[in-house]
């Protein structure tokens, strides 16, 4: 179900501030009417999960879960071979992110959680979807244009190319209407608001076979790692939910700082200690302005001190939870036989709902 709004998506006139201002209006609405969402979200499983993560993603997830909102999680692992010639230890990092999830909250009884490569008839989606879409437009996508210098590749796989189109088959195979995503993950949705529209005007006579996902903006502050760049699994700067209470403590330790004395929230000119700041705020539920002032001239060591304390004490739940779910790895296992169960069967009646649109069925 597309969610009609007053708000119009598609204005070149303001670009951003039109989504923002829709994504402000859904907000609104999931906290009135949370059963009129079904949301599409996930993870690769490259490694596991950081504080990054958490404040950018996680905490939302659950927020919108127990809202009410229906919760689709997908652990995308074919697309950890849009960049890799090799899923190194590819079962370890999926079960790790299922442990992950149940630690920080998500809820296997109210959210689908799911494997890509469990689900055929998702994936078999996209190639209809290729055809709805032209090479030009996904050469186009700045997203795709990131994750290929990233990658640091001569050449990239077809795969790689068509990582759009197999996104909007993650959403579109569950028909997701709502979607929560950074501001860079935006032109990824609209290539899925395009097949949608596309889809919905070759094949289907007038009628709504997919809805056209909306975006949530996310409103989560950029964390930075240790070495004063973006959070990241592959840089190793980051601090990882799962580390133990003495690990996390030498990782902040060592974060990067600056030469000034005194503590000040100030993101443009001193992000790295003003990333600091930021993170024992989240941790303390604190304006970081206050955090600043209470450090005052006491230096980056007090900073760190109190990073670690307040980074300590939040995550110790989190850490007791995902180590009692790591006892029993065969919980984790079923976890995802249920959810792969489930989504399969969604993914099923979409495939039939398709061909039969298409004149394909027989």
């Amino acid at each position: 179900m597309t969610i009609d709004l007053d708000v119009d998506h598609s204005s070149p006139s303001d670009g951003l501030s039109t989504v923002q201002r829709r994504s402000a209006v859904l907000e609104e609405l999931v906290h009135r009417d949370p059963g009129r969402f079904r949301v599409l979200t996930g993870d690769r499983p490259t490694g596991r999960l950081h504080l990054g993560h958490y404040f950018g993603t996680l905490h939302n997830r659950v927020r919108l879960q127990n809202l009410g909102v229906e919760m689709l999680v997908i652990i995308a692992d074919y697309q950890v071979l849009t960049d890799r010639d090799v899923a190194d230890r590819l079962t370890e990092h999926v079960e790790d992110l299922v442990l992950d999830y149940l630690a920080v909250g998500v809820d296997p009884q109210r959210a689908t959680i799911f494997t890509h490569s469990a689900i055929p008839a998702l994936n078999q989606l996209l190639l209809p979807f290729l055809s709805l879409i032209t090479v030009a437009e996904l050469g186009r996508n700045p997203t795709v244009k990131e994750e290929i210098a990233q990658s640091q590749q001569s050449s990239v796989s077809g795969l790689m190319f068509t990582y759009p189109a197999h996104q909007a088959a993650d959403i579109l195979f569950c028909k997701a209407n709502l979607v929560p995503v950074g501001q860079d993950q935006l032109p990824h949705l609209e290539v899925t608001r395009t097949i949608a529209r596309r889809f919905n005007s070759r094949y289907g006579g007038g009628l709504e076979i997919f809805p056209e996902p909306d975006a949530l903006l996310s409103a989560a502050p950029l964390l930075l790692g240790t070495d004063g760049t973006k959070m990241s699994k592959s840089r190793g700067n980051a601090i990882v939910l799962a580390s133990s209470a003495d690990e996390t403590a030498r990782s902040i330790r060592s974060a990067k700082t600056d030469s000034h004395r005194h503590i000040s929230y100030e993101p443009a000119t001193r992000p790295e200690v003003s990333s600091l700041v930021l993170l024992a705020a989240l941790c303390l539920g604190r304006d970081p302005r206050q955090v600043a002032e209470d450090l005052g001239g006491r230096g980056a060591a007090a900073l760190k001190e109190t990073v670690t304390e307040a980074v300590n004490a939040y995550l110790a739940p989190i850490r007791e939870r995902r180590a009692l779910y790591a006892q029993d790895r065969g919980h984790i296992r079923k976890v995802l036989r249920d959810g792969n169960e489930r989504a399969a069967a969604i993914a099923n009646t979409t495939l039939t709902e398709v061909r039969s649109t298409m004149n394909a069925l027989y």
